[in-house]
């Protein structure tokens, strides 16, 4: 779950889903709202008809039938009453004049009474009017939910011989009828078919990244992922063949490379060759001796110039190893050259002749210059490092990375028996950064030094 949220896959389709539920969220408040206006509105419109047709009912009637109009026009939520000053002693509609208007236009344009109105929510159960008897008010309530929003609103109008018709009413906002299985049944259905979409279309977007990221992290390794094809959108797209042109360029760029070095180093045998011949006729013996020996070691540094640039290419395929068979098959190539030490069932991807070459070139150095070599192997979770330990003196802090520059010599004499060419640790880096790995140095604390060489295990056989 932790690796879905993780990638954009996972990020995205949840940021979706929350704006859309946000969104959601946001129009049902709004139309809750709205609804609940257009019930009051509703419900105030009808009661104030009513009292419109009452007032005009009650100016029309004789005195002694008022009563009885009153009487029949009362309900448990509605009661009529008239008296000689207003219930609502103020001038301003908290409704915004809507009642009015409408009480206005049924009573005829040409009619100027004053109409008061006061309306506001109240709080409990909605009650029937005072006027009600007990068993009225039982039944009410029994017919009417709890738990309601209960609003209240008082008219005053004044009638043609100076008295004033109050009336009183009471009523509910209804509540929002959202039937739990329908509404699940909603959800449900549009969730599946918004993750169905969303997913169809970002497979389009993260399918081609996963593969130029797979791409990267094998060309990384010296592999040779291939050309990509250019799929999903335009911008994918782009990226593709970004990559494809970046892959080819570089590729050209180490093979074109590898050809300066190795064509460099064919061409100087040919003149070193005939300085060879010309110093073995010169008469002087010391003379020759020393110019045999410098001609021997740069015949020596040309052939190392060559194994550089073959550790320079990657055209070997990459194969699946067991490390532990791998060092042994190794030792035995050396003729028992170094001890193996702790070596676990460990799988790593390499190249095997480049990577023969760069551990043989780490141990003859631990052999030189360590008195010896342990070589042992641990895997993480990420990475293998195959170390090299040796009992030697060490290397300097300053010059730890130095050592990696192509024919650096911490060994200052011009013996190749104790110096060397200074490209053995230069080729293995090279072989280890080839395969997205590297070559790191540590001095160690009772003494000697750890040459590791790590490599990434992303894509190798764990056990």
């Amino acid at each position: 779950m932790r690796r879905f949220l993780g990638s954009l896959r996972g990020q995205l389709v949840l940021l979706i889903i929350g704006a859309l539920v946000l969104a959601q969220a946001i129009s049902l408040w709004l139309f809750v709202d709205e609804r609940g206006l257009a019930v009051r509105a509703a419900l105030g419109s009808e009661a104030a008809g009513r009292a419109a047709n009452v007032a005009r009912l009650i100016e029309e009637a004789p005195l002694e039938l008022q009563p009885s109009i009153l009487r029949a026009a009362d309900s448990p939520l509605v009661r009529f009453d008239v008296t000689s000053q207003p219930t609502v002693d103020h001038l301003q509609h908290v409704d915004g004049g809507s009642i009015e208007a409408r009480m206005r236009a049924l009573l005829g344009p040409e009619d100027n009474r004053p109409i008061r109105v006061e309306l506001h929510e109240a709080e409990g159960t909605l009650m029937p009017m005072s006027h009600i008897n007990a068993d009225g008010t039982n039944m009410h309530l029994q017919m009417v939910p709890g738990g309601l929003l209960t609003l209240e609103m008082t008219v005053s109008v004044g009638l043609q011989d100076g008295r004033w018709l109050n009336v009183d009413t009471r009523f509910n906002r209804p509540p929002l009828q959202w039937p739990l299985v329908s509404t699940l049944s909603f959800g449900i259905t549009a969730a599946l078919l918004l993750v169905a979409a969303i997913w169809f279309l970002l497979s389009r977007l993260t399918g081609p990244l996963r593969r130029v990221a797979s791409a990267a992290e094998s060309f990384g390794r010296g592999e040779a992922p291939g050309t990509l094809p250019a799929m999903g959108p335009r911008e994918v797209r782009d990226l593709t063949v970004a990559f494809n042109d970046m892959q080819d360029r570089l590729t050209r760029h180490i093979a074109d490379r590898t050809k300066v070095l190795a064509a460099l180093g064919h061409d100087l045998r040919s003149p070193l060759t005939a300085l060879r011949v010309h110093a073995e006729i010169v008469d002087d013996e010391d003379i020759r001796a020393s110019m045999i020996s410098s001609i021997e070691e740069m015949q020596d540094m040309v052939e190392r110039t060559l194994a550089f640039a073959r550790g320079m290419a990657t055209s070997e395929e990459v194969q699946t190893v067991d490390i532990r068979a791998f060092l042994e098959k190794l030792q035995q190539d050396m003729h028992g050259g170094f001890e193996i030490g702790d070596v676990g069932q460990i799988h790593a991807r390499l190249r095997p002749n480049a990577m023969r070459r760069a551990l043989r070139n780490l141990i003859v150095n631990a052999q030189r210059y360590g008195s010896g070599a342990t070589v042992s192997a641990r895997g993480g979770t990420e990475t293998v490092a195959i170390e090299i330990l040796d009992s030697g003196p060490g290397i300097p802090d300053a010059d730890m990375e130095r050592v990696f520059e192509p024919f650096f010599r911490l060994e200052k004499s011009r013996s190749r028996n104790t110096g060397g060419t200074g490209l053995g640790l230069s080729i293995a880096r090279t072989i280890a950064r080839a395969h997205g790995g590297d070559v790191r140095l540590e001095n160690r604390p009772e003494g000697g030094l750890i040459a590791a060489l790590v490599l990434p295990r992303k894509d190798s056989d764990q056990s």
